[in-house]
């Protein structure tokens, strides 16, 4: 039951944690979704959330109401009327009150709630003997801690006046509207008023004021058509009083609210509630109903993109070819392996290689390069690859983006493109970085002796057929030579050694280029591996960042609108 319902001093009330709670919960939200609320909603939520933490810290228990209307209401005879006595001015000249004038019920000190209310005018009001308000069955406690205010009219002339008026329901607990029969309907009470506090229902009273200038079936006729306008304004359990400051009808059922609302003690903290309520409400489309997600696909791509840029494929060329030469280099035929030593080595002209051993080749590692090399010789990125990277960056931007108010969309394009040459830097720093040590494969070694034994027998079988031409043209006996059937072993072993040999380095011709597409697979497996490590680090990280913060932003303005 709200805090002016009548019937029942135990009503639901928020207590002191739960709206601390709440407080909290909408300034996290400002607090992640810094830059990207707009500068309105979010300045009127920081000054709830600094009103929540001043009302909070005023001592006393007092319930703050207020009676607002437009000019001619009769908010201050009805206010007299709640006094007792002709404290507020009544007349017929227009505007008759320009400042407000409070009220105080009880003896305990109200200064310093007046004062943040910056109400000037204050009167105390005497309890009676027996401050108590009943219904059948049940009391309600007096009005002792009420503060009543009358305020200036909301639809003043005067600007000042209209101004002060707004400026003290910012701050009052419970809302008296107070409207008479003339301007019941009128479009700034509803659209300026109950429609904007709709959220406040708990802590509003409609009261049509002047009734006895209605017939009964009038009355019936008008508080219907009133209830009708405030659900319209979205303030669906709305009752309607109809009162009366000169017959004093329907004064007291008023007094009943009031010191229903007085006995809760909580109208105070759901107003506050209700604050935190509609500034959130004010802020939640800033935010999307969920985060969007980015597909496997704009990940590979982008990776992909990126290992484009970063010079990967001529790395990978340059790796393959450059196995293929030592392969080639240790495994070819012994005779005609000094053409290698001729060939440019790719590695040495991308300034990848580690030194001339096998071992150490390929093994550059990022201290080698801080300190020696400091950059690849890597070509820069074509336009091509360069478009292909914008566009990658561009789907993960629009996926991530997907949904998002246009402030979060913007900043989840911001980060999925990076600007400046760090990118650039940091890619090329994870292809030298990266590891590409290899050991000679044990077939390169075992090639290598065969090929040496090879080639020591055909330079044997050479030699010895030389030895038997030499023998011969200087007309000397003949060496016995062994044969093989018909063939005589310097033959054999010349033939068979160059034969063998060739054949053994055509093998392993076909052998590394296996090997070298195998090698190139795995090092492109590792490039992309530290490629991926920078897209994490320079776009996907600072995107995932912003959607957390989103998150974070979402999670907290529902929790501050429970």
């Amino acid at each position: 039951m709200t805090p002016v319902k009548m019937g029942s001093v135990q009503v639901k009330g928020i207590s002191a944690e739960e709206l601390a709670v709440r407080s909290r919960a909408l300034a996290d939200a400002l607090g992640s979704g810094a830059g990207q609320l707009r500068a309105a909603p979010a300045a009127g939520a920081r000054e709830v959330i600094a009103k929540v933490s001043e009302r909070t810290s005023i001592t006393g228990g007092h319930t703050v109401v207020a009676l607002a209307g437009a000019t001619g209401s009769g908010k201050s005879s009805l206010f007299n009327a709640l006094v007792g006595s002709h404290v507020a001015l009544v007349g017929t000249r227009r505007p008759t009150t320009s400042l407000p004038v409070a009220a105080v019920w009880g003896d305990q000190s109200a200064t310093e709630l007046l004062d943040w209310l910056g109400v000037a005018e204050r009167h105390h009001v005497a309890l009676p003997a027996a401050p108590t308000v009943g219904t059948p069955g049940r009391e309600v406690g007096g009005l002792d801690g009420l503060v009543l205010l009358d305020l200036p009219d909301f639809d003043s002339r005067v600007t000042s006046h209209r101004d002060e008026a707004e400026r003290v329901l910012a701050l009052v607990d419970v809302f008296i509207w107070v409207t008479d029969p003339q301007k019941y309907a009128d479009a700034r009470l509803h659209d300026d008023h109950l429609r904007v506090l709709s959220t406040h229902d708990a802590v509003t009273i409609v009261l049509l004021n002047q009734a006895d200038r209605l017939t009964t079936e009038e009355l019936a006729r008008v508080r219907e058509d009133l209830v009708r306008l405030a659900q319209e304004d979205g303030i669906a359990a709305v009752r309607v009083l109809a009162t009366s400051a000169k017959t004093g009808a329907g004064v007291a059922d008023l007094r009943l609210r009031l010191a229903t609302a007085v006995a809760a003690q909580n109208a105070a903290r759901q107003r506050l509630a209700a604050d935190i309520k509609a500034a959130a409400s004010r802020l939640r489309p800033e935010v999307a109903e969920r985060e969007p997600t980015v597909s496997a696909e704009a990940d590979a791509e982008l990776v992909e993109a990126l290992a484009r840029a970063a010079g990967v494929p001529t790395v990978v060329e340059a790796v393959e070819r450059d196995y293929r030469q030592q392969a080639w280099g240790r495994t070819g035929w012994p005779f005609t392996r000094w053409v290698r030593a001729m060939r440019p080595d790719p590695m040495k002209r991308l300034r990848l290689d580690g030194g001339d051993a096998v071992d150490t080749k390929l093994a550059v590692t990022a201290a080698d390069v801080r300190s020696v090399l400091g950059r690849s010789s890597l070509p820069p990125p074509s336009p091509a690859a360069r478009s292909s990277v914008e566009l990658a960056t561009r789907r993960v931007g629009e996926e991530a983006a997907a949904g998002l108010p246009h402030l979060w969309a913007d900043a989840v394009a911001d980060a999925a493109t990076p600007t400046g040459p760090d990118l650039a830097d940091a890619l090329d720093q994870a292809v030298v970085g990266t590891s590409l040590k290899m050991r000679p494969p044990l077939w390169w070694r075992a090639f290598g002796i065969a090929q040496l034994v090879l080639a020591g027998v055909a330079v044997v079988g050479l030699v010895w057929l030389l030895v038997m031409a030499v023998l011969g043209w200087l007309a000397l006996s003949p060496i016995s030579t062994p044969r093989l059937g018909p063939l005589p072993y310097p033959s054999l072993m010349l033939v068979g050694g160059l034969l063998i040999g060739l054949g053994l380095a055509s093998l392993s011709r076909t052998l590394a280029r296996s090997a070298a597409h195998r090698r190139g697979e795995w090092v492109r497996t590792q490039l992309l591996a530290a490629i991926s490590a920078v897209a994490v680090e320079r776009i996907t990280n600072p995107v995932r960042e912003v959607l957390t913060r989103h998150r974070a932003t979402r999670v907290a303005l529902d929790r501050a609108s429970y």
